[in-house]
């Protein structure tokens, strides 16, 4: 009997040894520590020996840095994005240019020598390097112009990007541990840490934290691992002090109105357009219009109106536009050139001195989104020309929409004088529907969001002194723009009771002949009221009048108003 149970016994012992070890197997599989390591090349999406991986502040970014020759180097989008937009590339002439306030540095791509007014600097590296259509730049030359630190490490390549430097969590390692992918036992390791290592504390959960290396590595410690959590403020770079970009805003609000001038002879009716604007004190001929692709215009300037002007107290910002020969020039090809750039600006500003003209009004309109970072390269540099010349730089925009945002009004707040806003043509001459040409919603959502991205001081707000009659049939809707004499009389001559639109504030009328169906939105003196009355409550730098010429007198007396509080 004895001899049939040890059989038994040693059987059940056995069963019980192999679970046990199975089961400890599996507890030590569960809980014991994964020695497989990522590969960090796949971790930091790094494809090339000479791709670099961006840390951000404490953040992978997705886009890639280029080594080449030990020198970092960042393309042209990462550096708008990331540091610094007033970088800007001419491929055509194979040249980069940062504008300062009185100077444009320029650097042949390739090239290891930046040019300045002052003259050539050899640089010791190649500032700008062409990898395919792609242009990167030399992180030390952007360092130049861009507060921001940085650091290179190796295996693989990465750099630590700073930008900002706000207090952050630190935390001493207490024993010799891994920082993992992710926070478990069984997460691949990314790289190891010794005691007394200095980790910054991004994140910290139950039982896992999200840490930083010195090295800028990512991942996760166990918080048994940390000790000494406290808080540290980092000692801010300021390698680049952001140079002042002065202006030459007034002391008083702007009054502006433009002067419609179609050939030398319109410079004769100054004195008619200005008989009853005793408060005016800008005027803005348009004497300027493009009229090729190499930056040539046609000139209505003349010295004789300039000192009417002045005589008058007024002060002369000429204009220059894009519209009057459109369909024989191209903006992108005049605005994409540097050498057609400088051309235009030099010529300006040739013609601001010789006539003695006070200032310049860009009205550059209908460009595409192409053009944008031309355009405002342009106003950049011509900036510099009117800064250095004591001319006013003003530049008319469109009410702010998302498809319009190109014109980039918040450079052209820092380098420009005077941002000017078009609060009109709501509705235009082609619009699907009849309306007001600047109803009150639309004119002070035009004001509001150019404040946002432009002192308030810098802003000027454009008025219409015309008035669109609105014709609807079944064949459609066509429109004409009148002053506001002809669109008074309309309503006179066909029995119209014009009444207070509270929605548009203005006074609307309307009348049918026959399966005719007219509308009026009136600009009037009751509508150009609420319009100022906005404006003074936004604080802007005053108000702009298109055209001289189609006002009626009493209107200046309601400006007069406005410029007085």
């Amino acid at each position: 009997m004895k001899k049939k149970i040890i059989p038994i016994v040693i059987a059940i012992v056995l069963i019980i040894i192999i679970g046990g070890v199975t089961f400890g197997s599996r507890i030590l599989e569960k809980y014991s520590y994964s020695k497989e390591r990522a590969d960090l090349n796949v971790y930091y999406g790094i494809t090339g020996s000479q791709e670099a991986a961006i840390v951000l502040q404490d953040e992978i970014v997705e886009e890639k840095a280029r080594i080449s020759d030990g020198i970092c180097y960042l393309d042209m989008a990462t550096i708008h994005k990331y540091l610094n937009d007033r970088f800007y590339v001419d491929g055509g002439e194979g040249l980069l240019l940062y504008t300062l306030p009185e100077d444009i540095v320029r650097n042949s791509i390739g090239s290891s020598v930046k040019e300045t007014a002052q003259g050539s600097e050899e640089l010791g590296y190649t500032a700008a390097i062409w990898e395919g259509d792609t242009l990167y730049v030399a992180l030390d030359y952007i360092k130049q112009y861009t507060n921001f630190s940085y650091q290179l490490f190796t295996d693989p390549y990465r750099i630590q990007l700073t930008t900002e430097w706000p207090s952050y969590e630190v935390a001493s390692i207490s024993k010799n541990t891994q920082v993992r992918v992710k926070g478990g036992v069984k997460s691949e390791i990314l790289t190891d840490v010794q005691k007394g290592d200095q980790v910054s504390v991004l994140e910290q959960m139950e039982t896992w934290s999200k840490v930083k290396t010195a090295d800028s590595v990512i991942g996760y410690v166990e918080n048994k691992r940390l000790t000494g959590i406290r808080s540290e403020q980092p000692i801010p770079v300021t390698d680049y002090q952001e140079p002042e970009y002065t202006s030459l805003t007034r002391d008083h609000k702007i009054n502006l109105g433009w002067h419609v001038v179609a050939s030398a002879g319109g410079n004769d009716t100054f004195n008619s357009v200005t008989a009853n604007a005793g408060n005016l004190n800008v005027i803005s001929p348009t004497w300027f219009k493009l009229c090729d692709n190499e930056g040539g215009y046609t000139s209505f300037a003349s010295a004789d109106y300039v000192q009417k002007a002045h005589d008058r107290g007024l002060e002369v910002w000429a204009l220059i536009e894009n519209i009057e020969y459109k369909d024989s020039i191209s903006m992108y090809e005049i605005l994409s050139s540097t050498t057609t750039r400088q051309k235009l600006i030099d010529s300006l500003m040739n013609d601001l001195i010789t006539y003695g003209i006070d200032g310049i009004n860009v009205d550059f309109e209908q460009l595409s989104m192409d053009c944008g970072e031309h355009f405002v390269e342009f106003i950049r540099e011509l900036s510099v020309a009117c800064r250095k010349n004591g001319k006013v730089l003003s530049v008319d925009n469109y009410v702010p929409r998302d498809f319009n945002d190109y014109y980039d009004r918040k450079e052209q707040g820092i380098v420009a004088d005077y941002v000017i806003v078009m609060g009109y043509d709501e509705h235009y001459a082609g619009s699907k529907e009849a309306g007001s040409v600047a109803s009150i919603d639309y004119v002070e959502d035009g004001i509001a969001q150019t404040v946002k991205e432009v002192p308030a001081e810098k802003v000027i707000n454009a008025i219409p002194f015309y008035t669109r009659i609105w014709e609807t049939t079944g064949d459609g809707i066509s429109s004409q723009a009148v002053d506001m004499v002809t669109a008074e009389q309309f309503i006179s001559n066909h029995g119209i009771t014009a009444e207070w639109d509270e929605t548009t504030c203005q006074n609307y009328g309307e009348y049918t002949s026959g399966d005719s169906r007219y509308q009026v939105w009136l600009e009037d003196a009751d509508s150009i009221k609420v319009k100022l009355n906005v404006m003074e409550n936004y604080g802007i730098g005053g108000v702009a009048e298109w055209r001289l010429g189609f006002e009626k007198p009493e209107i200046w007396d309601v400006i007069g108003e406005y410029l007085d509080k």
